[in-house]
């Protein structure tokens, strides 16, 4: 091989398995060789190829960074590179395997004078570095049966990328998803191809190897691009924030509305990100005989894909117009509507069941309430309304969702009231408070009058409730312990039949 290399100036490279046959042969250039596609993985997160690289270098050079990629991305059992002489003898080795645990050194290094040097069982070695890549993960920390996962967030600021993570992680933990690593990159724009960066990415594979995740949660949403180049480097699965909320809601939807409602924005998501897995079957159907160019499976797949998205429109459609009757016969029983809203987990549930002694599912996950829920409430002065409970709102919520559940939230736009539940505990509660804001004025509900209810005040500190109370103009209640509710229902009961109204802080201002 490096006779060979020496005298056509080119490195020249063999992939070998654990037998020491050579499986491929490649021919680079002078500087570095392009590996072929060589199939996927063996079984088991914690299995290497089962092939090793060796290959030449024409300068006395280390291992550069693109065999290291190789080396993590392909999950190689090891990378070697021979330096050729000037008479085209071989000379030092260069040589790195993978190491189990340590992220910050997640190469072993070697080095020999000559291939002559090396005596090492390499079998042996390989295996033992197998088990303990088996054993180095703690499997007792997780839930048996749950997918292990590993959540990045980029953003520009560390405070925001804290966020960001700390509301994944909940994300994650409705979705049922075991976290075994949180990684927050900082940095002023993220990758247009890769996000994190090219070199950030490969020490991703290489953590989630380390550490046996089976799946990349992504802060921020990926674009068709940014999926497909990232798809193309590693082998793990990735997925972004918006598919993580689009599973969640598809778990939680139980109405047939619901269910409509997520498939629709699963799709709307899906239609940009179709793409074609096999080059070779480029032309399956068309004429007699398949005669003529046809369609193309990826053609095939986004028709069918944009002919159940009509259907689905058709149908929410259908429902929307159903709503609507419902609608007219309230109004016809002159029964104002309430509608709750929030920020997701805020305890929009709880409060509606203890108002109106109702039942509605309540889990202390987010967006436990999916389908909205009507109940009667009948005030002090024997005045009733209809309250309804609403599927609760998130940050950046994504586009496509909105979309698809307008018909369902185009309720809100017929309430004589809304009532803004916020988690006063959460740390993040003001940017909870814009976001729902955020969504009320796109869903063009700003006119719409608004009461703020800081909720689980039972569990502020002693004269911390009353300072927010006034800071926001919120009303303090306790939902769970239902205290405050005399002021809510009080203050609910003069905005309905005095027509007075509530600025978008939440002060109550008369109206002639």
């Amino acid at each position: 091989m490096c006779e060979m290399s020496a005298e056509i100036g080119r490195q020249i490279g063999i992939l070998m398995d654990r037998r020491g046959y050579p499986e491929w042969v490649m021919v680079g250039n002078a500087h570095r060789i392009y590996l072929p596609d060589i199939g996927r993985l063996r079984g088991g997160r914690s299995h290497f190829r089962g092939l090793r690289f060796l290959h030449t270098h024409l300068r006395d050079e280390a291992l550069t960074r693109d065999d290291l990629a190789d080396l993590a991305l392909l999950r190689l059992d090891y990378v070697a590179a021979v330096c050729v002489s000037n008479n085209g003898l071989p000379g030092k080795v260069y040589g790195a395997h993978l190491l189990p645990g340590d992220t910050l050194n997640p190469y072993r290094l070697e080095q020999y004078k000559n291939p002559y040097d090396i005596e090492v069982d390499f079998l042996a070695m390989i295996n033992a570095l197998e088990d303990e890549f088996a054993t180095k993960a703690k499997p007792a920390a997780v839930d048996i049966g749950r997918i292990r996962a590993i959540l990045v967030s980029v953003s520009p600021r560390v405070s925001n990328g804290e966020e960001n993570l700390a509301e994944l992680m909940e994300l994650s933990s409705t979705a049922g998803v075991s976290v075994v690593g949180k990684v927050l990159q900082v940095r002023p724009k993220p990758d247009p191809r890769y996000l994190v960066g090219k070199g950030r990415l490969e020490e991703l594979v290489i953590e989630s190897m380390q550490k046996k995740a089976e799946l990349l949660i992504f802060g921020s949403e990926l674009t068709p691009t940014q999926a497909r180049a990232i798809a193309d480097l590693t082998e793990i699965k990735v997925i972004d924030r918006t598919q993580l909320i689009l599973d969640i809601f598809a778990l939680r939807a139980q109405s047939r509305d619901g269910k409509l409602q997520v498939e629709l924005a699963q799709l709307r998501y899906r239609m940009p990100r179709l793409t074609a897995e096999d080059s070779g079957l480029s032309r399956l159907t068309g004429g007699i005989g398949g005669r003529g160019p046809g369609e193309t499976k990826l053609e095939i797949d986004r028709r069918r894909a944009r002919e159940r998205i009509n259907r689905l429109e058709k149908e929410i459609e259908k429902l929307s117009q159903r709503r609507a009757v419902r609608r007219n016969l309230r109004y016809r029983n002159r029964l104002p509507v309430i509608s709750i809203v929030g920020y997701t987990n805020a305890g929009k549930s709880t409060l509606l069941n203890q108002l109106t002694d109702s039942k509605v599912f309540v889990e202390n996950k987010l967006f436990a309430t999916l389908d909205p829920t009507s109940r009667r409430l009948r005030f002090p002065r024997d005045q009733e309304v209809i309250i309804t409970d609403t599927v609760g709102f998130i940050q950046d919520l994504p586009k496509d969702l909105v979309n698809a559940f307008r018909s369902t939230l185009e309720e809100l736009t017929h309430a004589d009231l809304l009532l803004h539940v916020v988690d006063i505990t959460d740390a993040r509660f003001d940017q909870q408070i814009e976001a729902v804001c955020r969504i009320l004025d796109q869903l063009n509900l700003s006119k719409v009058p608004r009461l703020l209810l800081l909720n689980k005040s039972d569990l502020l500190e002693n004269g911390v409730g009353p300072y927010l109370a006034r800071r926001t103009g919120g009303i303090l209640i306790s939902a769970k312990e239902k205290t405050g509710f005399p002021e809510l229902l009080s203050t609910a009961q003069n905005l309905l039949w005095r027509r007075e109204t509530i600025t978008r802080s939440g002060l109550i201002e008369s109206q002639p």
